[in-house]
């Protein structure tokens, strides 16, 4: 009789941790409709999901990280750094600048998974430092201008249209679907998670543990490149000092409230998307309603507790 009676508030935490994301989703969106105009409008919706998809591109790859247990501070300098290398190389043409921005990601993946897998870093102080150095790079390279981007074929990624849904959310579902498979079929996907449940344990197993961990941080900072040159895209130009501010926060809270733990073993990719929606949400709700930014900081504070608490306890139990 006792053990039923422990056991019964776990299974509602587990519930309310895998799924709670998708009813306040739900309760949301019922309440926009019902008092919010022209919530359910095409071009009210256009503009959430494209404002939403650099977050849940930036979420992917940190839902990775904390998937190992770390954590990637840096990921909106690199959006500035793709940023700020775009103009600069987008007179050989498109190919040459996206890679440039490309390889401006796999640069400082490297020298994160470098610093965490082998150095030996704590995650929060190896990304910590290109937070801050990454971003005034950034700013170097543009020589601190804002610049225009005019050219069609980069534009057409961040403000055209496909099939009538906008290039820019095709592209966020596709790496969403990519994130899954790789964490579901793949053997890197179980050994990341491996690494995550149980770092000690992989060691001595003899899994590749440093090499997992520097694809990892490469794979968020790749992703979070993607995520900076769709952003000049979408806006037609490039400001070093504001794209990507503040994402790595938007990011982590979406992969949080999303149902993946920060102890690490577990990436829920679809509980990602739905975090970073549900905060879309939230903004949207409060800004049409409104009210000030700092109610909407607050609100996502209490949100933010409020998913680490229920992972906490459910952990716990």
């Amino acid at each position: 009789m006792t053990t039923q009676v422990a056991a019964r508030p776990a299974v509602n935490l587990k519930g309310l941790s895998q799924y709670g994301v998708y009813l306040a989703i739900l309760l949301l969106v019922l309440y926009n409709i019902f008092f919010t105009p022209y919530f359910l409008t095409w071009s009210n919706l256009r503009i959430q999901l494209i404002q939403v998809a650099p977050i849940v591109i930036v979420a992917l790859g940190m839902a990775l990280v904390i998937g190992t247990e770390g954590i990637d501070l840096s990921v909106g300098s690199v959006m500035a750094l793709a940023a700020a290398l775009i103009p600069l190389y987008l007179g050989y043409g498109v190919v040459a600048a996206i890679l440039a921005s490309l390889v401006a990601g796999v640069v400082v993946g490297l020298i994160n998974g470098v610093l965490v897998a082998r150095v030996g870093l704590q995650p929060i102080v190896a990304t910590l430092a290109l937070f801050v150095g990454g971003r005034g790079l950034a700013v170097v390279i543009s020589e601190g201008k804002l610049k225009d981007v005019r050219n069609p074929d980069l534009i057409y990624l961040g403000s055209g249209d496909l099939l009538g849904i906008p290039v820019l959310v095709w592209i966020a579902a596709a790496l969403v679907v990519v994130v899954a498979f790789l964490v579901r079929r793949t053997v890197f996907g179980r050994r990341l998670l491996a690494i995550g449940g149980n770092r000690p344990a992989t060691e001595l197993a003899g899994l590749p543990v440093k090499r997992v961990l520097i694809t990892v941080y490469v794979l968020c900072a790749v992703l979070a490149s993607i995520a900076g040159l769709l952003s000049v895209a979408r806006i037609q130009s490039s400001d070093a000092s504001a794209v990507g501010l503040l994402i790595e926060l938007s990011a982590i809270t979406a992969v949080v409230v999303g149902g993946t733990p920060l102890t690490g073993g577990k990436v829920r990719v679809l509980g990602t998307v739905a975090g970073a929606l549900l905060m879309q949400l939230v903004i949207a709700t409060m800004i049409k309603h409104n009210l000030q930014p700092s109610t909407t900081e607050m609100v996502q504070a209490v949100i933010i507790l409020i998913a680490v608490y229920v992972a906490r306890e459910r952990k716990t139990r």
